[in-house]
């Protein structure tokens, strides 16, 4: 008598790979604060990462995809162009806030992206706030200010309010990245995207880490160790699986399920670091992380739906 095996469906696949996503991307400050212990500067950090993922996805990239390499516009490679810079600057201002503030903190604060990209899109595709939008960025609001209490230990950081700044300013700067994204993914493959992002990415900060008189070498070899776990797993296997997952799953059950980066986060620094936020900044993170769900829930509305809901207003008068 033979056994049928019964084979996972695509959809709880993609449940399974957005958990290892979300795993993945959690261990990002982790290993960034690894390597900073190792005396490895910010932007050394970032362009490596950058310069590794490029190298692993160039022979894929161009064996599979140079077709639609090839059907680019110049116009197009401008705006990857213009994304590899912002995420550039996102990595740079993400690092830099682990150098100052708790993982807890920096994690938070930069999970707020979705909130910023509905602002974004208010100004750029004319998009008009939701309700819950107004709501989650005024409930986000009141755990940035429970965060900011001092509590008169170390648990916050050397410098909370500075690192705070620089993970606020990561979450902003990753918004036009994604803006970027949302018009080319539905007509342009995951890998040629991210390897003209990722590499336009990597050859800014080749030049800024030469024009800072940075090196490439003479660190310890667990410093090696940490900037390529930073290269595998948060940049290459988490962002991955992030769209692999939105292949299948909506963008609302992925935005949420990255809420739970900072939660993995902290619970590793933790044990690693020894890391106990103050209670403040504890509920004002929680506060934060339901701000932004609830944000998520209901984005901003295109102006097509704006222009329909109008139409529907005007006929039932």
């Amino acid at each position: 008598m033979t056994q049928t095996q019964t084979t996972p469906t695509p959809q709880v696949q993609a449940y399974v790979i957005l958990a290892i996503g979300v795993i993945s991307v959690s261990m990002s400050a982790i290993f960034i604060r690894l390597a900073l212990g190792e005396g490895v500067p910010t932007l050394v950090i970032v362009a490596s990462r950058l310069v590794l993922a490029t190298l692993v996805l160039t022979p894929f990239t161009l064996q599979r995809y140079s077709r639609h390499l090839r059907a680019l516009h110049w116009r197009d490679f401008g705006l990857l162009s213009v994304s590899g810079v912002f995420l550039a600057l996102h990595f740079t201002a993400w690092v830099s806030s682990l150098q100052y503030t708790t993982v807890l903190i920096a994690a938070v604060l930069v999970t707020t992206t979705p909130i910023w990209v509905a602002f974004l899109e208010v100004f750029l595709l004319k998009a008009r706030l939701s309700t819950l939008v107004i709501i989650g960025l005024v409930i986000s609001l009141i755990g940035g200010i429970l965060i900011a209490i001092p509590t008169g230990d170390t648990g916050m950081g050397s410098n909370p309010l500075l690192g705070g700044a620089f993970a606020l300013s990561a979450a902003m700067f990753v918004t036009v990245y994604m803006i970027i994204g949302r018009k080319y993914r539905p007509v342009l493959p995951l890998l040629p995207y991210i390897w003209v992002v990722y590499g336009t990415a990597a050859l800014v900060m080749l030049g800024v880490v030469a024009l800072a008189g940075l090196s490439f070498t003479g660190y310890s070899s667990n410093a090696y160790l940490w900037l390529l776990m930073v290269t595998i797993f948060p940049q290459l296997l988490g962002h991955s699986s992030l769209n692999y997952a939105l292949g299948f799953l909506s963008a609302t059950v992925v935005s949420i399920a990255t809420q739970a980066e900072p939660i993995f986060s902290a619970i590793v620094a933790y044990f690693l670091f020894s890391e106990s936020p103050g209670v403040p900044q504890i509920i004002g993170s929680v506060i934060i992380l339901i701000g932004v769900t609830i944000a998520t829930l209901n984005p901003a509305k295109p102006p097509q739906e704006i222009k329909q809901e109008q139409l529907l207003e005007s006929e039932s008068l």
